[in-house]
C-alpha cells in the first residue's frame, strides 16, 4: 500500500494519523464518511490509530 500525502505543514504524528485512519477505511472497520466527518470534526478522538513509523519518508520538499 502506497499513501502519498502533500501539504505545505504538518503536526506532530498527524501524517501517520492519517494512514491509520485510511487504513482502517480500507479494512472495512471505518466507512468513507466517518472518515469525512473525523477531518471536519478537528478532533483527534474521530481519528484512526497511528500507524508505525516504519516505512514512512519524506519523499521530497518544494519550495517556491
Amino acid at each position: 500500500m502506497i499513501i502519498e500525502i502533500t501539504g505545505d505543514g504538518f503536526l506532530y504524528n498527524m501524517v501517520r494519523i492519517i494512514a491509520g485512519t485510511l487504513v482502517e477505511a480500507g479494512d472495512g472497520r471505518r466507512t468513507p464518511e466517518s472518515v469525512a466527518e473525523a477531518i471536519q470534526s478537528r478532533d483527534r478522538a474521530n481519528a484512526g490509530f497511528t500507524a508505525p513509523p516504519q516505512g514512512l519518508y519524506l519523499k521530497e520538499i518544494y519550495f517556491e
